[in-house]
């Protein structure tokens, strides 16, 4: 498998993951042509509470894991649910409440980004 191709399946798996735990406005930023980017790629939903905050980036670890054998490098906010970062170094996993999503404006950070929005 191409290193193009895993993270092809990485993305779709998260994605789903996302999906099955009711995350909403899935958006996928692809930064790999952005100069000093952080990741290649930034997957960002929201979600309406801690408790399901905490449930998708739990389900996305899983699902990556069983699917993919895959574990992400760092993990961050789990302890509050109000933004949780699953970093897997080409491809950041950012989950939010839906107002801190609002109040930091992630999305604005990344104009020149080529975004795609998850319907659900």
């Amino acid at each position: 498998m191409t290193e193009k191709t895993k993270k092809e399946a990485l993305i779709h798996q998260i994605i789903d993951a996302i999906q099955d735990t009711k995350g909403e406005d899935i958006m996928v930023f692809d930064l790999s042509n952005i100069e000093n980017a952080v990741a290649e790629t930034f997957i960002i939903c929201s979600g309406n509470s801690n408790t399901q905050v905490s449930a998708i980036a739990g389900n996305v670890e899983k699902k990556v894991r069983n699917e993919l054998k895959e574990r992400p490098w760092h993990v961050e906010g789990t302890e509050n649910g109000l933004w949780v970062l699953v970093d897997y170094v080409s491809v950041v996993v950012h989950i939010f409440q839906r107002h801190i999503r609002e109040y930091y404006e992630i999305e604005e950070l990344w104009g020149d980004a080529k975004v795609t929005k998850i319907e659900s």
